[in-house]
């Protein structure tokens, strides 16, 4: 199966065994979500007690970001490994790095698919309890920049670097937990408040400076991917990279505001 649209040509890269292992992995991610949301609820219910004051919207986003942190984790230590210690993207004569991919670069791609459709569903269908019109966007750009990548087996490479920016989602989502648990006094929220901010600093500020170093720097190859791909490389992560810059404003904000506090507390 040979797919050609427009500006996309794969060039053969989407066989049917290629596609049948895409979708499975979407559905992994899929039903990974199903499973550690029910298990998010369990495990709080039994060892958190002040799960049990929470009402039905919390109790609802608690469990969301159960699963949230439980990808978020998988996605950035798979993605890691990719980059750092596997040595798929080592230069070689052999291949092109901008045409490097591996079947477990398809899988987390494959499954990423399968979270981000699943956390969509769940903030559309409870909107705007789970998430706002940035929560969409940010999601949409996901998935259209990894199903382009899939597809042509192209830029893994760049697709896995902004994966692993999702190594910030716990600490975002421990923040929110000990907010509603009435623990936003307590020495953890401020240690995770710093912790945050200086993971976002590197992981979704510095690493995109890298990104575009990276990208200039092989630019050779960045030209060869095809015309949709090609430009969507010029246009999403820049997108995308304003958004991290908007937020990490507003985290800069939360923390300086929060040490503050815990200043004058003392």
């Amino acid at each position: 199966m040979e797919i050609g649209v427009g500006w996309i040509s794969n060039a053969g890269h989407a066989t049917q065994t290629k596609a049948l292992h895409w979708f499975s992995s979407m559905l992994a991610g899929i039903f990974m979500c199903r499973i550690v949301y029910g298990l998010t609820g369990v495990i709080s219910a039994s060892f958190v007690k002040e799960y049990g004051k929470l009402n039905s919207k919390q109790k609802l986003e608690w469990n969301n970001r159960g699963f949230s942190t439980f990808h978020a984790i998988v996605a950035a230590s798979i993605s890691l490994y990719l980059l750092l210690a596997s040595g798929l993207f080592d230069d070689s004569q052999d291949e092109l790095m901008i045409n490097k991919s591996s079947i477990l670069s398809d899988t987390i791609l494959g499954v990423s698919i399968g979270y981000f459709l699943s956390d969509l569903a769940m903030i559309f269908y409870y909107y705007p309890a789970l998430g706002g019109t940035e929560y969409v966007i940010h999601h949409g750009l996901s998935m259209y920049s990894i199903i382009q990548s899939l597809l042509s087996g192209q830029a893994h490479i760049y697709i896995l670097m902004v994966l692993f920016t999702e190594i910030t989602t716990p600490f975002v989502n421990l923040r929110w937990y000990l907010d509603v648990a009435g623990l936003k006094n307590s020495k953890l929220y401020v240690y995770n408040g710093v912790a945050l901010f200086l993971g976002w600093l590197v992981a979704r500020v510095i690493l995109f400076v890298f990104f575009f170093y990276h990208m200039f720097t092989y630019f050779d190859q960045v030209k060869q991917v095809y015309p949709m791909g090609f430009y969507s490389l010029l246009i999403v992560p820049p997108a995308m990279a304003i958004m991290n810059l908007f937020w990490f404003w507003k985290i800069a904000r939360g923390m300086i505001k929060t040490l503050g506090k815990a200043r004058h507390s003392q």
